[in-house]
């Protein structure tokens, strides 16, 4: 009896791996006169069923039986997509090597891998059904996105997996593979980012820009609106998004602590999180005043594309020297060194030395003073956003954004001198 119950449940799932890719072929193709479609929901429906008898009568007779059917099913569908093409004039394969997936796919699921085989008939039918949705996406790429999205592919699933992961240089601090790993998470980062902005953004002005904007650089996303700022009489609505880009970048410094060392995440958790909502609260409380962004903002602000080879490049060695420093000066100097490398590093990026102490934290370096460090950093970087607003937009008349940053900032810098991190 349980066998019997195997057998049925082996062949119901071939049978539904053929009507679901049957289904949506049989859907699209539901104007065409009765009789003129090469293949539709009962075709597809017997090569599912068919793969089905393939794959268990294999079990018995060997693999050469489930082989020859397929080459049978083969040669059948070459022959039908020939004579579609001589009646109907269709260069289409699509229908084609759909068939010949639904009976992989079949037999896949005959031979017990049921859960897999239907979520990867799931897959394509999500594939054939969102046809012009994903010709439309296409149609939007420019050139520029999609070198970057093959970069981002190069950087990661070919030159990645190639880098040694084991220390070299002095005290073994320079990691290829993980430095580069930290690359391709921060240009991963930067991507949503980048793509966040194109396909929501635009239209919804300061607010997407500013949310979406940051997660590729918040300081990009605070020069941008200061400059609009500098020439608009509607200055809180640029401040506002100013402050919510900063909010974003404490998100991502407690993501990036998550991914190194997930162990450090309870000593920084609570001080970025409140430094994070303070940022929200004050960009709430300016934000009132200029609730809407004018018309025309999204087709102004445009962000740098963040995944150029060169930019990644650079983020890669500024991390491989913080990391070489903070090796250094522990060594040297002990904890007072990493807090001056912090302070340092925060007035250019706060990425890298979040890296570095997360990943030295696992090592040689005490956890209270890593987090220490990275708070110290998110301070600097933050304030140093305000300098570079007051900057742009007039330093005397400006000035007073550093002290809403500071007062922003201050419940979370109380909360790590509270739990310890900041005596």
């Amino acid at each position: 009896m349980d066998i019997d119950y195997q057998l049925a449940l082996n062949l119901t799932a071939a049978l539904v791996v053929g009507l679901l890719i049957g289904s949506e072929r049989g859907w699209s193709g539901r104007e065409a006169n009765e009789g003129s479609r090469v293949a539709g929901l009962r075709t597809f429906g017997i090569i599912g069923v068919l793969g089905g008898v393939s794959a268990i009568s294999a079990q018995q007779f060997g693999n050469w039986l489930l082989v020859s059917v397929f080459a049978a099913v083969a040669a059948l569908v070459v022959v039908a997509h020939v004579l579609d093409f001589k009646t109907n004039q269709d260069r289409g394969t699509t229908t084609a090597f759909a068939m010949l997936l639904t009976f992989l796919l079949a037999a896949w699921a005959a031979a017990g891998q049921q859960l897999a085989a239907l979520g990867a008939a799931v897959v394509v039918v999500a594939l054939l059904g969102y046809k012009r949705v994903l010709h439309r996406w296409l149609g939007q790429i420019s050139q520029q996105e999609f070198s970057s999205g093959v970069i981002l592919l190069l950087i990661s699933v070919v030159m990645l997996p190639l880098l040694p992961d084991q220390g070299f240089g002095p005290w073994q601090a320079l990691n290829p593979y993980w430095i580069w790993w930290m690359v391709v998470l921060i240009s991963g980062l930067s991507f949503v980012g980048y793509i966040a902005v194109k396909l929501t953004g635009a239209r919804m002005g300061v607010l997407i820009i500013a949310l979406a904007g940051a997660l590729a650089s918040s300081t990009a996303v605070t020069i941008t609106l200061a400059n609009f700022c500098h020439k608009s009489a509607r200055k809180h609505l640029y401040i506002a998004g100013i402050l919510l880009a900063g909010s974003v970048m404490f998100a991502r410094v407690l993501i990036e602590v998550l991914v190194v060392n997930p162990a450090l995440l309870s000593l920084v958790i609570l001080p970025l999180g409140l430094m994070g909502v303070g940022m929200v609260v004050a960009a709430g409380f300016i934000w009132r005043r200029h609730q809407q962004a004018p018309a025309n903002l999204a087709e102004q602000v445009k962000l740098p594309n963040p995944l150029q080879l060169k930019t990644a490049m650079q983020f890669g060695l500024l991390l491989a020297v913080i990391l070489l420093l903070s090796k250094a000066l522990v060594a040297w100097f002990g904890d007072s060194g990493i807090y001056a490398l912090a302070l340092a590093s925060g007035l250019i990026d706060v990425d890298a030395i979040t890296l570095s102490l997360s990943r030295m934290a696992t090592e040689e370096l005490a956890p209270p003073v890593a987090a220490n460090g990275i708070l110290m950093a998110a301070v600097v970087n933050t304030l140093v956003k305000g300098v570079i607003f007051a900057y742009i937009t007039g330093l005397k008349q400006n000035i007073w954004f550093v002290a809403v940053l500071a007062l922003a900032l201050m419940p979370g810098m109380l909360a790590g001198i509270w739990i310890g991190v900041g005596s």
